[in-house]
């Protein structure tokens, strides 16, 4: 197995304001073959009862049974097509960055989106899947990520998942958002096979409607980290030293360097079409406070967000109120 390719720190800081981190057609065609074989091994795939389809596709050998809270490391089988893509190392290194290399299989699962026919075999009209968070009764700090892997190339009719990014630091009752459908600046996977999407387990998130003829595959693992989560990643770019704080609102013409445009603090801040003008600053607060655990560095502030919230002087002078 070749050596890991950690991310770099402007790939985190992405992450730690967007919440995903994207790698088109990454996966080998031949494994996306081997998968989608398996697959095909299952049973025919003509418009039969969705749970008897389920049902085959769970007994057959498309994914191993494997308890919750195995290693990462220890959970596939050589020659399993999903060993062959954790192994990839961009993947792997992606996977280390993030939850580190000795993580945790939580678990996985093989999600079927299925053609008009398939619906309407069952009595009922197919549906996209509603916004949701998954797991959002959660009061740790640490993160867990999901690996979803598309080992079939997906088109527009297909009904890719759906994500709104930026969504992942906003905690909400997961019933709360099921009546969004459409949101500025969500995304809708299409892609080439192969492609691999690493999510913050808080992301919004639903899978689309299939209006093709053909049913679409999406491998998704849920990833658990067991060390601490800070400074995983190769941090050899990591500024040794912060920017000045830089002035907002009133900001002139042009606002700082070209570097100063691909800076940490600039990926922190820079907003998603869904931020509102106010409250959208809740988001620049949360992706520094996270920022701040990924790093280690309780100090950390970009634009001085946190700073003025965190302002409580000591040793004041005002009089007590009578």
């Amino acid at each position: 197995m070749a050596e890991p390719v950690l991310l770099n720190s402007r790939q985190m800081a992405s992450f730690a304001a967007r919440g995903f981190l994207r790698f088109d057609g990454i996966v080998p065609e031949t494994v996306n073959r081997a998968f989608m074989d398996r697959v095909a091994s299952a049973g025919p795939r003509d418009a039969d009862d969705l749970r008897r389809h389920y049902g085959r596709l769970m007994a057959s050998e498309i994914l191993p049974s494997v308890a919750a809270g195995t290693p990462l490391e220890t959970a596939y089988p050589e020659g399993s097509p999903l060993r062959d893509v954790l192994r990839l190392p961009r993947i792997a290194g992606a996977v280390a960055s993030l939850v580190g290399p000795d993580c945790l299989l939580d678990h996985h699962f093989v999600h079927v989106t299925y053609p008009p026919g398939f619906h309407a075999g069952a009595g009922r009209d197919a549906a996209a899947q509603h916004y949701h968070q998954d797991s959002t009764i959660d009061p740790r700090r640490a993160f867990d990520v999901q690996l979803l892997y598309f080992p079939q190339a997906v088109t527009p009719d297909m009904g890719g998942t759906r994500f709104l990014p930026g969504s992942h630091l906003r905690v909400v009752s997961e019933m709360a958002i099921a009546r969004y459908q459409n949101i500025a600046g969500q995304q809708h996977v299409v892609c080439p096979a192969g492609t691999v999407l690493l999510l913050h387990h808080g992301i919004w998130h639903g899978g689309g409607m299939n209006r093709s003829a053909q049913l679409r595959y999406l491998v998704k693992l849920r990833l658990n980290p067991v060390r601490r989560q800070c400074r995983l990643w190769d941090t050899s770019d990591l500024p040794a030293r912060r920017l000045p704080q830089r002035p907002i609102f009133w900001t002139g013409v042009r606002r700082g360097t070209p570097a100063e445009a691909e800076s940490i603090e600039a990926i922190l801040t820079r907003p998603e079409p869904w931020f509102e003008a106010d409250s959208g600053r809740l988001e620049y607060i949360n992706r520094i406070r996270f920022w701040r655990q990924l790093t280690g560095d309780p100090h950390y502030d970009a634009d001085y967000w946190l700073s003025r919230i965190e302002n409580e002087p000591s040793g004041s002078d005002t009089p007590e109120r009578g």
